[in-house]
């Protein structure tokens, strides 16, 4: 029997939790002045009236409100990995996470289109496959996150 892995997609590790029944995005928390930073980064406190270094490792609201969206209808370049035989056109929206004061952007769950969005509508934090490829120790979905519109007083 052959054993799926799952693993981040390139260059988003670190950044989110893969536990499908309770993701959340990682970033930090300044420990002087509160700030929020996502991805997380190396360098001092984003607040220009902070000069802290000192940070706390959070994970971020799993809900927020889309600030703006968009749909991606061309294939995007290389490292980008077509899921499918053919390129299809996905969704992606900033949303607003209104406890930290962040937008993050990610693309919206399959099946999602510019119809069916808009701005200051609810959404969740999932995490999906971004692609699969099979290996030579099996398939490895890579993984990657996303959001999933939700009714009004849904988000966790």
């Amino acid at each position: 029997m052959t054993t799926t892995t799952r693993v981040p997609a390139l260059g988003a590790e670190g950044w989110f939790t893969t536990d499908t029944d309770a993701p959340a995005l990682l970033g930090l928390r300044c420990s002087a002045c509160g700030t929020y930073v996502f991805p997380k980064a190396d360098h001092g406190c984003p607040n220009p009236a902070c000069d802290s270094t000192d940070f706390d490792e959070v994970e971020l609201s799993r809900g927020g409100t889309i600030w703006s969206y968009t749909d991606a209808r061309y294939q995007p370049p290389a490292p980008y990995v077509v899921p499918t035989d053919e390129h299809e056109p996905f969704c992606i929206a900033a949303v607003s996470l209104a406890a930290e004061g962040l937008v993050v952007m990610g693309q919206l769950v399959p099946g999602v289109t510019v119809d069916d969005l808009r701005v200051g509508q609810p959404v969740e934090l999932v995490v999906d496959v971004l692609f699969t490829d099979e290996g030579d120790d099996g398939p490895t979905e890579h993984l990657i996150w996303k959001w999933r519109p939700v009714d009004e007083g849904e988000v966790a």
